[in-house]
C-alpha cells in the first residue's frame, strides 16, 4: 500500500492537470438561468438524502403547478466518474467524499462543500463462517476499501491504531463497493470496509456479518457531503440555497420514524435513483435503526478539521487546507426549515 499510494497520486495529479486545462475555463452547463441543476450521487445510503430531496421538490412543484424541479438527480457508479463530471461541468453539484474535496481544492479545483449528507453508515464486514471476533483478528488478512480518499479508509486506520496495528499488518485492496460482497463470498478478500447498502446486502444474503460499525466506533462520522462548483454558487445562489434547504429537510424527515424510512427505501430503490431492491435499503434503515443517521447534518468546523488531520496522516492530503477554502457554510446557516410531503 505504501508504494502504491505515490503511484496513484501521480496518476491522479496527471489526470487533474489534463482536466484543468480543459475544464476550468468553461463555466458549468447549469449556470444558465432556468436550466435545471444536475446533482450527481452514488447508489449508497450515505447519499439517501439526495433522492429524497429531489423527489420532494418534484412533488411540491407538481402540486403548485410550477413545472419540473430545478435540481435533478444523476446516478453514478463510482467516485472517479462523478469527480470528472463535476470538474468538467457536466454536473454542477454532487455528493462527494469530504477528503477528496479537500484534495481537489488544494489542486485549485473551485468547489465548496455546502451541506453534510448523513452521519455513520460504514461497516467492516467478514464472512459468517470466519473466526474473526475482534478487529485485531484481521492481522495478516486482505481488506477491501472503496478508495484511499474515502472516510472508510480513515475508519480502518482508526481501528488499526486502536489495536496498536499498522498498515503493515494487513493488505489493503481498493475496490468498487458493488464488487465487495461478491469478492468476500468468493474469498478473494477476508473483509471489506465500505458504506451501505453493500454491507447489508451480504448480511441479508446470510454469508456475512458486521465486525465493526461506525455507529459504535466513530459516532460523529461524516463522509459524503454536498459539493457545488464555485461558478454555480456565484451565479445561482438562491437555487443552491433551495437545494440545501431540501437536503437538510430530507435528513430531518428520514429520522422522524420507521414509516418515513420505509417510504425512503421505496423512493430510492426506483430505477431513476439507486435501482436497488427496496428490501435491502429497508434492511439498512432498520438493522439497527441508527446504522445510518441523517437528522444531525450540522456543519461543524472541528469535525472537518479532524478529517483533514486524519487525511494528512494518511497522506491522502499533501498539505493542510483552510476550512474557508473548501467549505461554504453560509447556506447551512441560512437554512429555511421545510416540511416535506412524500
Amino acid at each position: 500500500m505504501n508504494d502504491y499510494l505515490p503511484m496513484r497520486r501521480r496518476l491522479l495529479e496527471s489526470g487533474l492537470g489534463a482536466a484543468l486545462a480543459t475544464a476550468l475555463p468553461r463555466a458549468a452547463l447549469g449556470t444558465a438561468p432556468g436550466t435545471p441543476l444536475a446533482v450527481g450521487g452514488l447508489p449508497v445510503t450515505c447519499n439517501l438524502t439526495l433522492p429524497i430531496a429531489c423527489t420532494a421538490k418534484t412533488l411540491a412543484n407538481q402540486r403548485a403547478g410550477l413545472g419540473p424541479a430545478p435540481f435533478v438527480y444523476h446516478k453514478y457508479s463510482g467516485w472517479p466518474e462523478i469527480k470528472e463530471s463535476l470538474m468538467t461541468g457536466r454536473i454542477q453539484a454532487a455528493y462527494m467524499l469530504a477528503p477528496l474535496v479537500m484534495d481537489l481544492v488544494n489542486t485549485r479545483i473551485p468547489l465548496k462543500i455546502v451541506s453534510l449528507g448523513h452521519r455513520s453508515g460504514a461497516v467492516i464486514m467478514v464472512r459468517t463462517d470466519a473466526s474473526y471476533r475482534r478487529f485485531r483478528d484481521l492481522r495478516g488478512r486482505a481488506i477491501a476499501v472503496p478508495s484511499r480518499f474515502a472516510v472508510d479508509y480513515l475508519f480502518l486506520r482508526k481501528m488499526l491504531a486502536r489495536e496498536n496495528m499498522t498498515l503493515k499488518d494487513i493488505e489493503i485492496i481498493e475496490m468498487n463497493p458493488p464488487d465487495m460482497p461478491a469478492a468476500l463470498y468468493a474469498r478473494a478478500v477476508d473483509a471489506y470496509c465500505t458504506g451501505e447498502p453493500f454491507g447489508a446486502a451480504a448480511q441479508r444474503a446470510g454469508y456475512a456479518r458486521p465486525l465493526a460499525m461506525t455507529r459504535d466506533e466513530w459516532r460523529n462520522y461524516i463522509c459524503c457531503v454536498l459539493t457545488v462548483r464555485d461558478d454555480v454558487i456565484q451565479t445561482r445562489r438562491p437555487l443552491v440555497q433551495d437545494l440545501v434547504n431540501h437536503i437538510q429537510a430530507a435528513g430531518t424527515w428520514l429520522d422522524q420514524g420507521p414509516a418515513n424510512r420505509d417510504r425512503a427505501a421505496h423512493i430510492a430503490g426506483d430505477k431513476k435513483f439507486f435501482n436497488q431492491d427496496p428490501k435491502i435499503i429497508k434492511f439498512v434503515m432498520e438493522t439497527p435503526h441508527d446504522r445510518v443517521t441523517y437528522g444531525d447534518l450540522r456543519m461543524i468546523r472541528t469535525e472537518f478539521d479532524e478529517l483533514m488531520q486524519l487525511s494528512l496522516e494518511a497522506r491522502t492530503l499533501k498539505k493542510p487546507i483552510a476550512y474557508e477554502r473548501y467549505v461554504d457554510d453560509s447556506f447551512f446557516h441560512a437554512v429555511k426549515p421545510l416540511k416535506l410531503a412524500l
